[in-house]
Formats: C-alpha cells, structure tokens, sequence
C-alpha cells in the first residue's frame, strides 16, 4: 500500500476570537463563543468537550469557515484564514450525519472532493483505493452508502475527508448516532488511523469518556469560554473548578476549613478529623478547602482515616458500589475487584481512606 502519512500537519491558533449571536426572544445580542485563545500544535488530537451550549460546535465551524468570528483571528498553519471560505481552506469535516451522496456508490463518495480539485483519474484510484484500506472497507467500492452499516457509512465519510490530505481533520459529534458499542469500536479507529497519519485533529463532543479516551488534549468549555484546557489526565485528576470535576467522571467534594499548611501539603478539617491533602497551591490557616475525590480513590474498611456510615452497597460485578455518609457529606465510592475483600452492608459502620495524592484541593 502506498503511503498515507499526512506530508505536513498544520497547527491552528484561534486568537481571541468571539461569536455573537441575537437572542431571538430578548432581541440582544450575547456571546456564544467569547475571547477563545488557544493553539492548537500539529499533529495532535485535541477535543472540545463541554454542555449543550457551551460553544464548541460553533468554536470548530468558525475554524471549518462555516461561520465568521465577529472578533479575533483564526490562523491554520501560520496563515490567517478568516476571509476564506470553507472549500478556500486546508481542512476536511466528519459530520454527524455523515453526509453521504445516497445516489453514489462507496467509490464515488470517497472520490468526490478529488474530483472537484481536478484531480488526475489514475491518481484518484490509486488514493481511494489507498484509503479505503486504511479505513478497512477494501472490496466495497462498488456498494452503495444504504447497503452500509452505521458503522460503515461512517468510516466512508471519514475516507472521503481525509483523501484529500487535509492539514487539519474536523470532527463534529461524528459517533453520536452510532450504539454503544460501536461507538467506541470507531473512536478507537479514529485515534488510530489519526496515529498512524499523524494528522491533526480537532474532535467535538459533549461525552466525556470518548474525549478521554482518544485525546492529547481536552478543550473543556462552559458559556462559550474555556474553563480549563489539559491532557486528559490532567483534568481527570487536577481540575481548577467544581464544574470541570463535575463535568468529567464521577466526583466527591469534601469540604472544610484549612487546618495545616506544609511544603507540598495541607490538612482539611473534614467531619473534625485533621485529613492530608497534597497541593502546591498558596493556601492559609482557616480558608475554606475543597477536596476533590475520586470514587475508586477511596478504600473502605473497618480502620482508617474518616468514620462512615454505610447507605448503599451493591455489587457491580468488577466493582463494589458504596454510598456512604461521612459527617453530613455523601461519599460515592468504588471499590474494585471485591472477591477478597470484606463486603459492608448497608447500616455498617466502617472508615474511608485515600492517598493523599489521589487527592485534589480546589
């Protein structure tokens, strides 16, 4: 097979840039995208993940051409491209609908944007044919897009986007209308045809998970700015506000006044138990602290660090389900491979421990 590999991955910079849309029943205008600056590196997988809402779709139709900041500039591999239209710029969309010719077979789908660029016959088939064997639909070029799985017609639009040899790859929600189970079957494709391509890729979702799981970086945003951008980890484990700890993965929130500051740690009074948390943050005696704490963070058993109440406890199969009070707090916990361990029931009495790295002070 001949060589797919993107030749020159571009980066794209959006600085400072704004949208303003008129409310339709108040008559006024607000921000639905408002003074996003970022850059984004070649090469890199990047998601914008947030809310209904919060921005994202129309942050990447901005950098598609779809729509037109009303502030700021969008830069996509140095070159300001906010006077371009969508087909004048160097990139390619996944859409959720997939956007299929129905009237075209798998081929001719694929072929279409080559063909609109005038592109040599022999050089279409050979990079279709090229394509389609990265994607996995090799044989299928005579079939027609309604005799396709879900699945299928949206690797057939993922080829169609990238034969063009985009420098940067669009994703709008593209598995949203796909179940479960291939949803994460195709992101696992995504990430890895984007690998092996080295291609840059910015990818929209409001699902948690599949930004974590295909993700060099994590654009969380909420009312049309971002409220934190990171590694996937970084924003798992360190997030700088309720909402970003909320928004990704399940959460605990304990909360008390700052009772001890060391180097690299301090003490939360929690349920009047002095608890260790690590933290490079300038905090002082007597602030209000926030731990932040994952549920499979927290061990549970008859000795530890904070007394807990048992008020659910329900076996999941890999995990122990537990909800448990600690002062007035509840506490979710999840408590893996439960073979060998003693199980609590609900009425129990017992303790929570955590690791003080495992936790995170707001």
């Amino acid at each position: 097979m001949a060589d797919t590999r993107v030749k020159q991955p571009k980066g794209v910079k959006l600085d400072h840039i704004s949208k303003i849309y008129k409310d339709p029943k108040t008559g006024k205008d607000f921000y639905a995208v408002h003074d996003v600056d970022l850059t984004i590196e070649p090469g890199t997988f990047v998601t914008l993940l947030g809310p209904s809402g919060c921005g994202k779709t129309t942050t990447l139709r901005m950098i598609a051409g779809f729509e037109s900041p009303d502030e700021g500039e969008i830069y996509l591999g140095g070159e300001p491209i906010n006077a371009l239209t969508p087909n004048k710029r160097d990139t390619a969309m996944v859409f959720q609908s997939y956007a299929l010719f129905p009237h075209y077979n798998v081929f001719d789908n694929v072929a279409y944007g080559l063909r609109l660029r005038k592109v040599p016959k022999d050089e279409i088939k050979r990079r279709v044919t090229d394509i389609l064997a990265l994607v996995e639909l090799s044989g299928m070029e005579q079939r027609m897009t309604n005799q396709l799985s879900g699945g299928q017609q949206q690797r057939v639009a993922l080829a169609r986007a990238l034969v063009v040899e985009p420098g940067v790859l669009l994703f709008d929600e593209p598995l949203s209308n796909l179940d479960a189970k291939l949803r994460v079957q195709m992101r696992t494709e995504i990430r890895r045809i984007q690998q092996q391509l080295g291609i840059t890729a910015i990818y929209v979702t409001h699902d948690q998970s599949e930004a974590m799981s295909i993700s060099d970086n994590i654009i969380l945003m909420k009312g049309g700015v971002i409220a934190q951008m990171g590694s996937p980890m970084e924003i798992y484990y360190r997030p700088n506000s309720e909402f970003v700890a909320d928004f990704i993965g399940e959460c605990n929130f304990l909360k008390g006044p700052v009772s001890g500051v060391g180097a690299g740690e301090a003490t939360v009074k929690i349920a009047g138990v002095d608890v260790p948390v690590a933290t490079d943050k300038h905090v002082s005696l007597g602030d209000e602290g926030e731990i932040v704490l994952r549920p499979e963070a927290i061990t549970i058993s008859d000795k530890g660090m904070l007394p807990c109440r048992v008020e659910l406890s329900c076996f999941m199969g890999s995990y122990q389900n537990y909800h448990v009070r600690v002062g007035d707090t509840l506490v979710k916990i999840t408590d893996n491979c439960p073979i060998n361990k003693e199980i609590f029931n609900v009425g129990d009495n017992a303790y929570i421990s955590f690791d003080k790295n495992c936790a995170h002070l707001l």
